[in-house]
């Protein structure tokens, strides 16, 4: 939903064109002159400025400059007769953001404002992300970078979830980024000023993980030469996240269910259980009800740990989120003093988005990172991607075009058609609702679907 100031001194557009904007879900406000608009751009902040050019009294280019210097935030489109063209080409070039000249259709202005809604969330998740980079670390909101359906569902569930002290399970897997979703549900809960210890459980023998967790006197076992907290302690009123928790072996797992069960730890060595107060968080990569039918994970465990649960989504179920994703590493990798809106040819790009990530996020993080270094932080090609990625399609024809990626009006086509199924079979079928997802006219809607032959008959159940 965007903000949105329209300005015309013609009651019709007024009324007309407000209407539409309201029916699309954006807030806006009206203004007939120059000088209202002044006032209400002083006042408010408003997202976008839709205004005539020709005004009584101050004109839109009036508006436009005034609304540059009060709000350079806002965008700025202005609406043109003919013999205006010229200046509006000329404000864009200053900065406007587009223009529309009349006659025009509502629904093609409704498409412009969808895609400029889209690219201004997308500068904010920058931004965001920007400023978490600067102060050394992660915050709420940009620990999770995308916009997928599954991914907003996975945010609010995480708002909800952070309210309580349930145990979670994280499940998902290898490189979904299952430990930020746990960092996520400690900052936003009420512990978020305690600490936060992670444990990975698969990486230490059964003798020291039980050790790492919950402690050892002086003289415990060989090489214990003075007492050690573990780490439930050190997580005494903040949050423990034990990381592939399918890992723990069955006899630390038979203390760690007593830890859940009683708020106590017992230190190796020593028979005095100690309290703590840690919000356990874990995950896996496994089916826990596998490894129960197979003996190997105790039930009643499972049941303490997965209160609540949340899950992690892989990277090919979440694909719309990879421009996002690319740029939020693009940012985090630049080299000092380079250019974090790294270029990145189309070939490249293609073999990104035909690449499956068996490693998810994780892997992209590793290829931007990759590529990054082998271009210098300049434009990046197919040939700085790892070998993976690139496959067999570095060798082709003589002027290197690789034999195994379609043109890319074949992969247009594909995405496009697909993508405006997704969107049917979210709407179930219905194209007025479906239209108004993807930001473009009925008419634009049903030329598309004749174009590419769909019918009621390909959407899913």
């Amino acid at each position: 939903m965007l903000n949105i100031l329209l300005v015309d001194d013609e009651p019709s557009i007024r009324l007309t064109v407000g209407d539409a904007l309201s029916n699309a879900e954006h807030r806006v406000t009206l203004a007939e002159t120059g000088e209202a608009a002044f006032k209400l751009v002083d006042r408010n902040n408003f997202d976008v400025v839709i205004t005539d050019v020709r005004l009584p009294g101050c004109s839109g280019m009036d508006v436009f400059e005034h609304t540059r210097s009060i709000s350079p935030a806002s965008d700025v489109i202005l609406i043109t007769g003919y013999a205006e063209i010229d200046d509006a080409v000329a404000t864009l070039k200053a900065g406007a953001e587009d223009y529309l000249s009349k006659p025009f259709d509502t629904d093609e202005l409704l498409l412009r404002l969808s895609r400029l809604e889209k690219r201004r969330l997308l500068e904010r998740e920058l931004v965001e992300a920007r400023e978490a980079l600067a102060a050394g670390g992660t915050s709420k909101g940009t620990e999770l970078i995308g916009q997928a359906r599954s991914v907003l569902r996975l945010k609010k569930r995480i708002d909800m979830i952070a309210r309580s002290d349930a145990p979670v399970l994280i499940s998902g897997e290898s490189g979904t980024g299952k430990e930020l979703i746990a960092r996520s549900l400690h900052e936003a809960s009420e512990r978020r000023s305690k600490p936060f210890i992670t444990v990975n459980c698969a990486g230490l023998p059964e003798t020291l993980l039980e050790a790492e967790l919950f402690g050892h006197e002086k003289g415990a076992f060989t090489g214990a030469i003075k007492r050690r907290e573990g780490r439930f302690e050190a997580a005494d009123g903040g949050t423990i996240f034990l990381d592939e928790v399918g890992e723990i072996p069955l006899a630390a797992q038979v203390k760690l269910l007593r830890v859940l069960q009683e708020g106590k730890v017992e230190p190796l060595g020593s028979n005095q259980p100690i309290e703590t107060d840690a919000w356990v968080i874990s995950a896996t990569h496994r089916h826990l009800k596998e490894q129960i039918s197979l003996g190997m994970f105790r039930e009643d465990l499972y049941y303490r740990l997965m209160v609540m649960d949340l899950h992690a989504p892989p990277l090919r179920d979440r694909r719309d989120d990879l421009p996002l994703l690319a740029q939020h590493f693009f940012t985090k990798f630049a080299p000092a003093g380079g250019n974090t809106m790294a270029e990145i040819t189309p070939r490249a790009w293609a073999a990104i988005c035909t690449y499956p990530f068996p490693g998810n996020v994780r892997e992209l993080e590793h290829a931007i990172r990759h590529a990054l270094v082998l271009s210098g932080g300049r434009k990046i090609e197919l040939e700085h991607l790892p070998d993976d990625i690139v496959g067999g399609m570095g060798s082709g024809d003589g002027d290197g075009a690789p034999t195994s990626l379609p043109s890319l009006h074949d992969a247009v086509h594909d995405f496009e058609r697909q993508y405006i199924q997704r969107a049917m079979n979210i709407t179930g079928g219905k194209r007025t609702a479906t239209a108004k997802m993807l930001g473009i006219s009925r008419k634009n809607l049903w030329e598309k679907l004749r174009h590419y032959d769909i019918s009621d008959s390909d959407l899913s159940d």
